[in-house]
């Protein structure tokens, strides 16, 4: 079985090729998709064959799938294109027959409100409609997204944001990589969608006390409201464009879009999903 991992050389696609290779997958099996293959040069010195492909230019996503089984297609990160990205990739695993397309999208796609949903809704409804066999993972937040939130602690002592009391199921992201792997690795999850969170949901008061344990000083979470918090990031010199998200974020995770988590992933993984605290402790 021949696997292409699109994205390979950002921070998630590098977990999943080390999954890969951790539960037995032979290097040659393994394409690593990337946009400059000069940033791969690592993984390929491992026996991992590259090849390159960017979602804007479909001749080498057709070129990368020759001969492969089943694909990763991690989701793009430039918000607003990335429906039309994926849609490329769907189109070219389709045409090569691909027998199995995983997916990395939101939590709750679907339904969701979350700010960042819409894309990937709009992605799961390609998947279905291709009619390719496919695995949809809804990761929740990556507990490594909270790296700003550390260096605003050490720097101030204070978390500040505008979630209320909302919870946040976050996970690292080699757990999410790890999951990843296990569904291109084994048969049974064609078909299904997994909403993939931490095996505990925690607040920002939590979030706080978290990061003042990893940092060694005292680190207080300030709720503030939309408007509050929309006035600090604009005197920070935010565009408007980018205040309105974050904000928007913050609506998300207030009316609790992250907050669930049923162990699904700890199942997948075969273990727990790592602590809020060890997942910030590698970041301070």
């Amino acid at each position: 079985m021949t696997i292409l991992v699109t994205g390979a050389t950002g921070q998630l696609g590098r977990l999943v090729i080390d999954s890969l290779l951790e539960r037995g997958a032979e290097p040659s099996s393994i394409i690593a998709g990337v946009r400059d293959l000069t940033k791969a040069s690592d993984i390929a010195a491992r026996g991992v064959r590259t090849a390159v492909v960017d979602y804007d230019r479909p001749d080498t996503i057709a070129a990368a799938l020759e001969g492969v089984d089943s694909v990763l297609l991690i989701s793009g990160s430039e918000v607003g294109r990335r429906t039309a990205q994926h849609q490329a990739v769907v189109d070219a695993a389709k045409a090569a027959g691909v027998g199995k397309l995983v997916y990395t999208s939101a939590p709750k796609a679907p339904t969701s409100d979350l700010v960042l949903a819409p894309e990937h809704k709009a992605t799961e409804e390609l998947i279905a409609a291709s009619g390719i066999p496919a695995v949809i993972l809804r990761n929740n937040w990556y507990t490594e997204n909270y790296a700003g939130n550390i260096a605003q602690a050490r720097e101030t002592g204070v978390v500040a944001a505008s979630v209320g009391d909302g919870r946040v199921a976050s996970a690292s992201r080699k757990d999410f990589a790890d999951a990843a792997a296990v569904v291109l690795l084994e048969d049974g999850h064609l078909g299904q969608a997994y909403e993939l969170g931490g095996d505990v949901a925690w607040t920002y008061d939590e979030l706080a006390a978290a990061i003042a344990e990893v940092i060694g000083s005292p680190v207080e979470y300030r709720a503030l409201t939309a408007e509050e918090h929309a006035a600090a990031l604009e005197s920070a010199g935010l565009d408007a464009g980018t205040v309105g998200f974050v904000t928007a974020l913050d609506a998300g995770i207030r009316d609790g879009a992250l907050a669930d988590t049923d162990g699904t992933l700890a199942r997948l993984i075969g273990r727990p999903t790592t602590p809020l605290v060890e997942g910030l402790r590698p970041l301070a």
